[in-house]
């Protein structure tokens, strides 16, 4: 009985998991655009130009050393490298920084 019992528990988990890894269905409907609502495109050339060598997409290849150091914060690190935002130089520098640097999620 332990045994059955066992076996039906261990069933079921594996049945949970593995639909809790599915994706949404392909039926559910999604926001329908318009061609009046336009957004402005944001693109590499605003942005300010690499110290050395760029990609073919016009970012910054961060293989060269010029470009690590443009890419450096302008003021003390945290451990991981990331910039100590309690410093008045990190704060101005990531003010300045425009948000378009951010990558886009799910690519």
């Amino acid at each position: 009985m332990k045994k059955t019992l066992m076996s039906a528990i261990a069933l079921l988990f594996c049945i949970c998991f593995a639909s809790a890894q599915t994706t949404a269905p392909a039926t559910a409907k999604k926001p329908k655009t318009t061609a009046t609502t336009t957004k402005p495109a944001t693109t590499a050339t605003t942005a300010k130009p690499a110290a050395g060598p760029t990609k073919k997409d016009g970012t910054p290849d961060m293989r060269y050393k010029a470009n690590k150091q443009a890419a450096a914060p302008a003021g003390p690190t945290k451990k991981d490298g990331t910039p100590d935002m309690r410093y008045k130089a990190n704060k101005q520098a990531a003010a300045a920084k425009p948000a378009a640097t951010a990558k886009p999620k799910g690519n």
